[in-house]
């Protein structure tokens, strides 16, 4: 039996980069393919309207990320966490990834909003800060590509924080056996990193973007992360 995980997609990929990425939709179910738990998605452009029916079943639905601001007030926005809200009181199993990562903190009792350490670029290091049976692969520390200005700064009180750094400290959280968030991009490539540098290069300021340029030598865990995520949406929580 595979696992049926619905995508909903935050975002539409900027025209220069549509042809070769197509979408985070797509960019997620090249991720997963990659990873051993057999699963198969469908993706919803929710910034379009569109939602699964009501008489189809999941087993879990991811929020990618967006350009858009999780805090904003935009229509399609508050679509979403109405609809997400409504998932997460039927207990559904909700992963959320950049954008989602703090709209489903926000929903769910904590913030986000724009973060005062400035734009987070390339990839970027974390300490591992909790360990759960779905980690696994087990790795000393985590590494992802990240292109985030916004961060949660407070977190649900039902949550536990899994990945911190310095400069991000609430960057994986995952609350209970429900919800599952990542700041950083499992679903991004290194080439797809390097043209969002070029695109912000003049917003970034020429400091930020080399240093961004530069840790694009060092590898990620995406191919990791996406494991942990599908191993999380199969888990069966031990009943005492």
């Amino acid at each position: 039996m595979s696992l049926r995980v619905c995508i909903l997609e935050t975002d539409i990929l900027r025209p220069e980069l549509v042809d070769q990425y197509q979408g985070y939709g797509q960019m997620f179910q090249r991720l997963f393919s990659q990873q051993p738990i057999a699963a198969e998605f469908v993706v919803y452009n929710v910034m379009q309207g569109h939602y699964p029916a009501d008489s189809e079943v999941f087993d879990a639905y991811l929020v990618t990320g967006s350009k858009a601001d999780s805090f904003a007030t935009d229509p399609w926005i508050e679509t979403l966490k109405a609809y997400l809200l409504n998932r997460y009181e039927r207990g559904d199993k909700l992963l959320g990834i950049c954008f989602g990562h703090q709209l489903l903190a926000l929903l769910l009792g904590g913030k986000s909003e724009r973060a005062s350490q400035g734009w987070g670029v390339g990839t970027h290091n974390y300490q591992l800060a909790a360990k759960a049976p779905w980690m696994s692969p087990v790795v000393e520390e985590l590494t992802l590509l990240i292109s985030h200005q916004d961060q949660v700064t407070a977190l649900p009180e039902n949550a536990t924080v899994i990945a911190s750094s310095d400069f991000c400290p609430f960057a994986a959280y995952h609350i209970n056996d429900q919800v599952l968030c990542f700041q950083g991009h499992p679903e991004f490539i290194h080439d797809y990193s390097r043209a969002l540098l070029d695109i912000r290069q003049l917003n970034l300021g020429e400091q930020i973007y080399q240093q961004g340029v530069a840790s694009l030598a060092h590898d990620h865990h995406g191919v990791t992360v996406a494991e942990w995520m599908m191993r999380f949406v199969a888990h069966k929580p031990q009943v005492a």
